[in-house]
């Protein structure tokens, strides 16, 4: 039987109480903020008419380092999309580190989302359920894709935000900040009064492809995605003012690959200081791809394209069709057999990666200990229940017995099979053999967080605080269960918008506003506790200390630790 709920495509997309007092709470702003954002000058329907959306012309206008931007006002919010960070990357600066922006003259209308960066074609579509999960939008693919979507509560006006930079999931290879629908800032933005940006930066071959055999031009080439990001953080430090935030107080926060950027950045000398907190879900990939690796896959891209050393720079002249397919064809590997995902040894199979490369990347982001390039900036970390081993797409799953839940389950650790279950029962009870397979294929993900934090909070410098997401979504008869990107709708407040997800009903709006809230409090002070949670006490290694978001939000210590440990003994 397989197991696997989501495509491959989207593995890596992803690498698919009382209610009545949550809802009160889910109604409520940032309790310390309230009094000032009443008095900031901006009107729920901000036209005379009472329109929901306004614009004109000449407003909402931003002064950027590259010229002045026009964007859009909606229920209060201004919204920004699509302002060029730095320079087209195509033609001769395709695997050259970012350039600036070039300036531009006039005013420049902002007001819909950029070009993505060229990937893979989403196999996602052809399945019904997911696609209507989902409901992606796969933008306009292009080279000249480094651009910034900003959404904030105040312009010009002097204010100093806390400013909220999201990377995207897809592992390196796909996606964008547009890609699904709870990537919208609006909301966020409002409820928290922060500032919102999320942002496009290469993938792929176009962001990772290691030449730097081939000559000193191409020295940083293997890690010019990473460096994009960089830029775009750079772009934040010297533009967000204008937008109402503070360059001194920026999280950066990120799922799945995403999650995997924020690592990286952690450990990147030229990431430090643009940077104060970090949040990554269901991303803790701690390994980077090594040269040797990426020099093998550069080498079969060549082989794969005719070209040689002698004629790298042709490279830079192929249409992107062309290259995207070769890409493709070097760096096929088919998943795990077992259906087990563990990010702790998933680095080979992702191919296209940041490098450890001594330089750009002077060491692997969170191995063997944390980075001590970013020992003072706090760390929130976590998963969801289920992640990829769902059954989107497959009713039958949950038909699975107990007979193929030990198959599966041999096949996958050994013999050690009936000792695993047996944790597993003994943290699940009441969980169904396919439940308890999920449980169990996806325990490396949760460990691959619980080490990152463990190895964080040993560190000494700044807290790590860890948490679990295992809410189950309630549409299809509750078959997608906690699946890999099911916490987004609820950390950006956008659990009606992403409703084919969450049911849209007042449950996930009262998770959502403790679930925002968190990450809110998180940006502004480093710390994540508020009224609306049980205290969250920073993990140490004898507690394990992980928040339980769900219907009852809790804080529990060591709770799956003899599934963890059963597990990572096979």
């Amino acid at each position: 039987m397989a197991t696997k709920g989501l495509d491959r495509r989207d593995v890596l997309k992803g690498l698919a109480t009382g209610v009545s007092g949550g809802v009160l709470y889910a109604a409520m702003p940032s309790q310390a903020h309230a009094a000032e954002k009443a008095n900031a000058g901006y009107p729920a329907a901000p036209s005379a008419a009472g329109d929901v959306i306004f614009a004109t012309s000449g407003d909402p206008v931003v002064e950027t380092t590259s010229g002045r931007v026009r964007g859009y006002t909606r229920r209060g919010i201004y919204t920004f999309k699509g302002i060029p960070y730095a320079d087209d990357t195509g033609g001769a600066n395709r695997f050259m580190p970012p350039q600036k922006a070039k300036p531009w003259s006039g005013v420049r209308s902002s007001m819909q989302f950029g070009d993505v960066c060229p990937q893979p074609a989403r196999t996602g579509w052809k399945n019904d359920e997911e696609a209507w999960l989902f409901s992606w939008n796969d933008g306009v693919p292009g080279e000249d894709c480094l651009r910034v979507n900003v959404w904030t509560p105040g312009i010009n006006d002097g204010k100093k935000r806390p400013v909220m930079v999201w990377l995207h999931g897809g592992g390196y290879t796909a996606g964008s900040g547009q890609e699904l629908l709870s990537y919208d800032g609006e909301n966020l933005a409002r409820r928290g009064d922060v500032v919102v940006v999320t942002l496009n930066h290469r993938l792929n071959v176009f962001g990772y492809l290691n030449l730097a055999q081939y000559g000193s031009r191409y020295q940083d080439s293997a890690n010019v995605g990473m460096l994009d990001i960089v830029a775009a953080l750079e772009w934040v430090r010297d533009n967000i003012g204008g937008f109402g935030g503070d360059p001194n107080v920026v999280t950066i926060f990120g799922q799945s690959g995403g999650g995997g950027k924020v690592t990286a950045l952690m450990a990147m000398p030229s990431a430090k200081g643009l940077f104060h907190r970090a949040i990554v879900e269901s991303g803790s990939l701690a390994f980077g791809q090594t040269e040797e690796a990426s020099s093998k896959l550069a080498a079969a891209l060549l082989a794969k394209l005719g070209l040689d050393g002698a004629s790298v720079d042709k490279l830079q002249q192929i249409p992107v069709e062309q290259l995207e397919a070769a890409a493709v064809a070097v760096t096929e590997h088919p998943m795990p057999r077992t259906g087990i995902i563990d990010f702790r040894r998933i680095g080979a199979m992702l191919g296209w990666a940041p490098v450890v490369d001594g330089r750009v990347l002077p060491r692997q982001p969170f191995t063997p200990d944390a980075p001590a390039i970013s020992a003072n900036v706090p760390l929130l970390v976590g998963t969801t229940l289920n992640e990829f081993v769902t059954a989107i797409n497959h009713p039958e799953f949950m038909e699975m017995t107990e007979t193929q839940l030990h198959g599966r389950v041999v096949e996958g650790f050994g013999q050690n099979a009936d000792h695993i279950i047996a944790a597993a029962k003994s943290v699940y009870p009441n969980a169904n053999p396919f439940e308890l397979w999920s449980v169990i294929a996806v325990s490396g993900v949760r460990a691959s967080a619980l080490t990152q934090a463990r190895v964080k909070a040993a560190q000494g410098g700044a807290p790590a605080y860890c948490y679990q997401f295992t809410w189950q979504a309630p549409v299809l008869n509750g078959r997608p269960m906690a699946f890999h990107c099911s916490e987004l709708a609820f950390v950006f407040d956008n659990t009606d918008r992403c409703e084919n997800m969450t049911g849209g009903g007042p449950a996930a709006r009262a998770l959502a506003a403790k679930m925002s809230e968190a990450w809110i409090h998180f940006a502004r002070t480093g710390d994540p506790n508020h009224p609306g949670l049980p205290h969250w006490a920073p993990l140490t290694a004898e507690t394990n200390a992980t928040m339980i978001f769900d219907t009852e939000c809790e804080l529990r210590n060591r709770y799956d630790q003899a599934l963890q440990d059963a597990t990572n003994q096979a």
